[in-house]
Parts: structure tokens; sequence; C-alpha cells
């Protein structure tokens, strides 16, 4: 059975999509399920995040992405068990440049994906695969919608998020519309939310009643130890399990997964 591709979308910057990329793979993972995640980020966060220390990321998802490496070859096992990655290298910074002028420029991820089968974690196949998108709508994000069956938006509980968040549902239509007729709305997780903040309650207010039941009920709490963990290579899962990002992890996890079942029975 193919795996179900989740792409973590928001051109907004520092709204939480690698802390989430990170930790719900961890999450995931803990129930039983094998995670792949896709680094598209030329910064490369996911894969520090993770502990690939930048040494050992000899193949990347550059390599994917111009075709000279199968996903198997670029995926490398993290210190989480039952979770890999395609770490990124600052090489995906000219990778518009190089695969700009290929009429199937905005397919070339979808066809990396044709090979996945190749990869197993722990002897078996894949079953989730999580793409980490750079914080604008360029051609990297554009591939990683035309390849996803569903998007997962992270959004920061602050005055702005709706602004950012209409524009990205534009794209998503469009790509539906024209690339990917499956892609659908996975979700939206409301991040960085403050108890103590008033703001942090009306923006929560203002975004479930124009999205109504695709936000999900969890909502991530502002945590030291959830921006703490990245530094030791860890996910927050690892680093400190009962600290609340990573309790409200493993609820968002399990939200997802009682989601994907829903979509696969419609």
């Amino acid at each position: 059975m193919a795996p179900r591709i989740l792409t973590l979308a928001n051109q907004k910057g520092g709204v939480g999509k690698t802390t989430t990329a990170i930790n719900l793979a961890t999450a995931l993972a803990a129930v039983g399920e094998r995670v792949l995640i896709i680094d598209l980020d030329p910064q490369g966060n996911a894969s520090t995040g993770l502990g690939i220390d930048r040494a050992n990321r000899e193949i990347s998802s550059y390599d994917l992405l111009v075709g000279e490496a199968r996903i198997a070859e670029a995926s490398v096992m993290t210190s989480v068990p039952n979770v890999a990655i395609v770490p990124s290298t600052l090489d995906l910074l000219g990778v518009e440049l190089t695969i700009a002028a290929h009429a199937d420029r905005a397919f070339r991820l979808r066809d990396a994906f044709k090979a996945i089968n190749e990869l197993t974690i722990d002897g078996r196949p894949v079953s989730y695969v999580l793409i980490d998108c750079p914080p604008s709508l360029n051609l990297l994000t554009i591939n990683a919608l035309v390849a996803a069956d569903a998007v997962l938006v992270p959004l920061q509980c602050e005055f702005f998020a709706l602004e950012g968040l209409s524009q990205l549902l534009q794209t998503i239509e469009q790509i539906r519309s024209t690339l990917n007729p499956r892609l659908s709305i996975q979700g939206v997780v409301m991040t960085m939310f403050d108890r103590r903040n008033n703001l942090s309650e009306q923006v929560l207010a203002d975004v479930r009643q124009e999205m109504g039941e695709l936000v999900y009920d969890t909502v991530i709490p502002r945590n030291v130890r959830l921006s703490e963990a990245p530094s030791y290579g860890k996910p927050a899962l690892l680093y400190d399990l009962k600290c609340a990002g990573s309790q409200a992890y493993l609820r968002l996890a399990t939200e997802v997964i009682r989601r994907e079942r829903r979509l696969a029975a419609a």
C-alpha cells in the first residue's frame, strides 16, 4: 500500500512547521507508523533537529529533485526509531535555476515518490511521508503540494495568522484545479498558543470560525522544551516526553490518524 503523503506548508516563517514535522513524525512512529520526512527547506532545520550532521548529508533532497538519486539512496535513518529523513543542504537554494526550464519542474518530487516502495523502515514499507517546506510559496513548495495527498497547515496564534492563510488556501486551490486534483487539507494546527494571552484566545476563536472543523482540537502551546530540543538534535518527545509540547504532539498524531481513517473511508 502506498504511504500517505502530508505536506506541512505555510509561506510565513517561524510558525512551527519544522517543530511540527519532527514531533508529529516521532509521535506517529511511537504508535507504530513508519515515517519518512522530506526536508525541502534549504535551511535544513528538520535535518539538524533530528541530529543529522551536515557532514553526513552526502545525498540530499536536491539530488532527489534533479533526478540524481532515488528516494531509498537519499534517505538516512534518524536516532528516532521508525523515522527516516531525506536531509536538506544549501544546494536547494539553486534547485529552481536547475529545473526551471524543464516542463516537468512541478512534478519532480511526485515522480521521485514512484520509487518509494524501494525504501523500507525496519523491514516494512513507509506508511507516512511528511514534507517540511520552506517559508515561501516557491517551486519547492509547489513540488511538495503536487506530490501530496493532503496539506497540514501550522498556524501561529498571532494577529496576522488569517492573512497569510488566505494566500496559502488560494495556492492550494490553484494546485488542486491544475496540477493535483486529489489534494485536500488534512487540517490546520494552531501553534505557539499562550493561555495567558488574550490575543491567542481571540486568534484561535477567529480561525475556528473561519475554518470550522478543519482546525484540529489539539492546540500546540508555547513551550520552552519544544524550542530547546532541536539544539540537542532531538525531537521534544525524546528530549522531554512529559512536557506540555510533547503531550500536545501525541494528541495531534491521534487526531491526524483519526482523520486519515475518515478520509480513507470517504
